[in-house]
């Protein structure tokens, strides 16, 4: 997606690749393999400063349990960065088998430009709360699947797997003008 919108990404397996980054990108996979990832690489720490020193971040499906306060349904000592006032479950939406795609109303994303958002669900963590200063961009099914908090934005789904640039290209206006 990023190529796509001729952004240049470098992927981040350090504390020192972290310097001098406009925003980071915390893809999909499984939340608790990528949190000792975190911790075996030194990275912790560092994106946990960054992101407090106001480095923007889109978070998806494990992304955003990540970025999440609070996380239900994890494995016993799992810690998430905290850095998004929302309790998320993981795999609120079933196995892989209950996997999903649903159309989604995005909030300041014209919807005239190409229609409705094409969400795509694998194995979706569900927030289950969100605090007074996180907004609420794209729900289904009354339970929210877009939020942002500032400059963090975080997906239940996996914009990245519906061909559909303006999600991004959205975030990257948004959080580096």
């Amino acid at each position: 997606m990023l190529d796509a919108l001729g952004v240049e990404a470098v992927d981040v397996r350090t504390p020192q690749e972290l310097s001098g980054l406009d925003a980071i990108f915390l893809p999909g996979g499984e939340s608790t393999t990528m949190g000792k990832l975190l911790d075996t690489s030194g990275l912790r720490e560092p994106l946990h400063a960054a992101l407090h020193d106001g480095l923007a971040a889109f978070g998806t499906c494990a992304g955003l349990i990540l970025l999440a306060s609070r996380v239900l349904d994890g494995l016993a000592g799992q810690q998430p960065l905290a850095v998004l006032d929302c309790t998320v479950r993981r795999n609120a939406y079933g196995r892989q088998i209950a996997s999903f795609e649903a159309s989604l109303d995005v909030e300041g994303l014209p919807s005239w430009h190409g229609g409705p958002f094409p969400g795509v669900f694998i194995r979706a963590p569900g927030v289950e709360q969100v605090g007074s200063a996180v907004d609420v961009l794209a729900a289904h099914e009354d339970r929210p699947v877009l939020l942002r908090q500032g400059r963090v934005w975080a997906a239940t789904f996996h914009p990245e797997l519906s061909g559909d640039l303006r999600l991004h290209e959205r975030f990257l206006q948004e959080v580096t003008g």
